[in-house]
């Protein structure tokens, strides 16, 4: 352990004096007493770190600024207790009921607290701490705080990405079946809707975030009904962005559900924008027929190659040499990625695959005596709608054979003998066969790898205008972030305005942990770093996430030891070469670390 001023070997004899103590490590937050003697444990981990970005935000301030005032009984500041709903998301995610018990293990002054502070955090009053988050969260607060950590953090908006997530709910929820107000705030319904969790048996909220290009800083976010559709979102995201801003002179990547014609038309009026066009345009169909058709006559120029660490070459990206425009007018682009058609051709084996086994399926049971596909309409349904979710409907022909199957019973009751009479009764009973369509595998293999991307901006190269694209997949990294490393569904709350108001505490706790990782990055680039120590067996890692750092400083505890009367002696565990590493790289100083 590192220290104050007394030395360590004065520790360890006053330890080794009073075996009462040393005989079995404390649990942070717990306290020993021996005679003249008393030890009491704190829990510090990463909770420095965080609290430098936090101080760096001004988050505390913000909340005093724009929530509703506080009770002048009240206990408990509501903006720091909302802090503390901040860290315990980055570090633990524990529930709201437990967040007294995790904050209790911790030294209070690293919230900002004193020790009677901490009783005081229960879940009734985080809950209404939540409530009063909901009531003051809206355009104005997000675009305070985030204004100014551009400031603090020079952040660039010269390329903002935009894309949304589904949150999801275990319960029912009556309550928030449908929209509402709740305190005059407007209150969203959490109901069923398209899941991009593959969960439609849930119900479900839509979030909805903004990250620039520089550092996936998330600079704005909203949430919306379960049934609200993403391409309603653009418009007012749009707005506020250039509120945001200050102009419109930034790029705007969404994917492609901004490629509705309200939603392009309201962006090109004043902005820039890139997105992929769907496949349900008609121009989209245009160009695939042509390929089809004349393969010959698409020409592609080379564009880049993607590498691996190794060198190899993983993916080589071309454009079609004639671009083409939309029906609106819009720069419609064409590029092939051989990496794509690897995983096209990949994915319609599977899917083929699938297909035939339910096939194979489908045929058992038509050939079953209890068989209910008595008519053959039925039975072209069955097999129209099982290569329709396949997606392979032109890829397998599939012929269906009608058979009688005879059976014969006796013309009357009876016991039967050689007189007995037999009547001849014949029902329908159909068989399957397939094959494999070729010529349709092979037009498909032309399609494989190819996507088109839409812009109004003139003066971008078809290159510059892929790679702003092939940025986009940042954005899901901190949805990936949201619901692994923040657990963000299932949500323990029945209350839509607290549920509201944690949404808006997962916004903060992203905008957190992502300045974390580009404060380290930045530091370690400007060091000559190539990489840190961090992954287990000390293996190297050139992009320090926060989850793993936070991981790192685990152990780090406080413990404060008191003989007499006199003051306490302040010891801290001591620190690894790697954490004072981090330390430093974070502006921090390792003497002071924990203290």
């Amino acid at each position: 352990m590192s220290r104050g001023k007394k030395s360590r070997s004065a520790s360890r004899r006053s330890s080794a004096r009073h075996p009462v103590l040393a005989s079995k490590p404390l649990e942070p937050g717990q306290q020993a007493q021996a005679p003249g003697l008393t030890l009491r444990s704190y829990q510090v981990g990463a909770l420095p770190l965080l609290h430098q970005i936090l101080e760096r935000i001004r988050l505390e301030q913000f909340f005093s600024e724009y929530l509703p005032a506080d009770d002048p009984r009240c206990q408990f500041p509501t903006a720091q207790a909302l802090l503390v709903l901040v860290r315990n998301v980055l570090m633990s995610r524990e529930p709201v009921y437990a967040v007294g018990a995790w904050a209790a293990r911790f030294a209070p002054d690293l919230f900002n607290l004193w020790d009677e502070q901490v009783a005081l955090l229960h879940d009734d009053r985080l809950g209404r701490c939540l409530t009063r988050l909901f009531l003051g969260t809206g355009p104005e607060l997000i675009l305070a705080v985030v204004r100014h950590v551009i400031a603090e953090f020079q952040v660039s908006l010269d390329e903002l990405h935009n894309d949304s997530t589904t949150v999801s709910f275990y319960g029912v929820y009556q309550e928030a079946s449908e929209e509402g107000q709740r305190l005059g705030r407007a209150t969203h319904a959490i109901t069923w809707g398209y899941s991009k969790d593959h969960r439609p048996d849930l119900k479900q909220l839509l979030y909805t975030l903004t990250i620039s290009r520089d550092g996936g800083v998330p600079v704005y976010f909203t949430s919306h009904s379960g049934n609200v559709v993403d391409d309603k979102t653009h418009c007012a995201t749009w707005d506020l962005l250039c509120q945001l801003v200050g102009s419109s002179d930034f790029l705007y990547v969404a994917d492609c559900k901004l490629a509705s014609e309200e939603n392009l038309r309201h962006i090109a009026r004043t902005g820039r924008f890139v997105t992929v066009m769907p496949r349900t345009h008609g121009e989209d169909e245009k160009f695939r027929t042509r390929l089809r058709q004349s393969p010959q006559a698409i020409r592609w120029e080379p564009l880049y190659d993607k590498t691996d660490e190794q060198g190899e070459v993983t993916d080589r990206l071309f454009v079609c040499a004639d671009e083409w425009l939309s029906s609106a007018g819009y720069r419609l682009l064409w590029y092939r990625s051989t990496r794509k058609a690897e995983l096209d051709q990949a994915t319609r084996a599977r899917h083929v695959q699938r297909a035939l086994a339910d096939l194979t399926e489908l045929r058992e049971r038509l050939l079953s005596p209890r068989t209910r596909f008595r008519e053959r309409s039925k039975v072209q349904r069955a097999v129209d709608d099982l290569l329709a979710e396949r997606e392979v409907e032109s890829l397998i022909r599939v012929r269906i054979e009608e058979k009688e199957d005879a059976k014969y019973r006796q013309a009357q009751p009876g016991r039967p003998s050689k007189h007995t009479k037999y009547k001849k009764e014949t029902r329908p009973r159909y068989h399957l066969t397939w094959e494999l369509d070729a010529v349709a595998f092979a037009k498909a293999e032309l399609e494989d790898g190819i996507f088109p991307l839409l812009t109004n901006d003139k003066q971008l190269t078809a290159e510059e205008v892929l790679r702003a694209y092939k940025r986009q997949p940042i954005i899901e990294k901190r949805f990936s972030q949201l619901k692994t490393d923040f657990a963000v569904a299932p949500v323990y709350l029945k209350d839509v305005g607290r549920i509201q108001g944690l949404l808006a505490i997962y916004f903060f706790v992203l905008l957190v942990q992502t300045l974390l990782e580009r404060e380290l990055r930045q530091a370690m680039a400007s060091k000559g770093i190539e990489s840190l120590p961090l992954y287990p067996e000390g293996r190297p890692c050139s992009r320090p996430t926060t989850a793993r750092v936070i991981e790192v400083f685990e152990p780090i505890q406080r413990h404060l030891l008191m003989v007499g009367d006199n003051e306490p002696e302040c010891l801290v565990t001591e620190l690894t070469p790697l954490q004072r590493q981090i330390i430093k790289l974070l502006g921090l100083s390792p003497a002071e670390y924990g203290h």
